[in-house]
């Protein structure tokens, strides 16, 4: 099935961007001028999906809903506004902060049967050059070849593994598409079994929700996605999928700046 729906996971708080973030959502931080959270739209947009399920919590709805509004006719809006005429945005509400995994659970009924896009809002991809296809892309291709759930991944210092997801690839895989035979949650370098991160872009296939919906708190007290996908590993294929491109992860005060500087 074609990948038309994307749920972009953006209820957090921020606290690692306060004061700032009592005021304005971490996700409409700009970068050279346009929110995060509008980069993260037209990276989906372009690679194919027009529908959006934006998990929020009820203190960033009124600021993320009027910019996601199509108000105001300045030609400085109307790289906005020519997207918002083409794409649909639905909004569901995670009032706890439960985990990435429940973030998305509220958004089940609005792709219950179909495959899905997800971009979390802390990883920003550039690609090498405009005409790359961008990180979404790469991820759609991805699952067309494997009919599976696909996972983003970058290869990282092994030394900062207990910050990563990081998966255990089957034997005899090279990539740059790893079948993933485990997935560990923040391994210290020395139990880590690879040095590819999961980073927070996915495809997942309606197979996810099942153990998804069954997972139990883990790493923080929190339902992770990656509790989801070690289930479904049980009856389920499922890939790894080393990005090109470089990423900023926007969601720390250094990546921000990085982002900043470079974009």
């Amino acid at each position: 099935m074609l990948i038309n729906k994307a749920i972009l996971p953006i209820a957090g708080l921020g606290t690692r961007f306060l004061p700032i973030t009592k005021v304005i959502p971490k996700e409409m931080m700009p970068i050279n001028g346009v929110p995060i959270l509008q980069l993260l739209i037209e990276e989906a947009y372009k690679a194919g999906v027009h529908e959006f399920v934006l998990v929020i919590n009820r203190q960033k709805e009124s600021i993320i809903r009027k910019y996601l509004s199509r108000e105001g006719k300045n030609e400085k809006l109307d790289r906005l506004n020519k997207l918002l005429d083409d794409v649909k945005i639905e909004y569901v509400y995670q009032d706890e902060q439960l985990g990435d995994g429940h973030a998305l659970l509220q958004a089940r009924e609005s792709v219950e049967d179909e495959p899905f896009l997800v971009l979390f809002g802390d990883d920003l991809v550039i690609g090498a050059t405009p005409d790359a296809p961008n990180a979404a892309k790469q991820l759609i291709e991805a699952h067309e070849k494997t009919g599976s759930s696909v996972i983003a991944l970058e290869e990282i210092d092994p030394e900062m593994s207990e910050s990563y997801g990081i998966i255990k690839p089957a034997p005899n895989e090279t990539g740059p598409l790893y079948k993933v035979e485990d997935l560990v949650e923040k391994p210290s370098p020395s139990e880590a079994p690879s040095n590819l991160g999961v980073i927070g872009k996915y495809i997942c296939t309606p197979d996810i929700w099942t153990p998804l919906s069954k997972a139990e708190a883990s790493v923080g007290n929190e339902i992770r996605l990656i509790d989801g996908f070690k289930k479904l590993l049980s009856s389920k294929d499922l890939y790894g999928l080393k990005i090109e491109g470089k990423r900023y992860d926007t969601g720390t005060l250094e990546g921000y700046k990085k982002a900043v500087e470079e974009v």
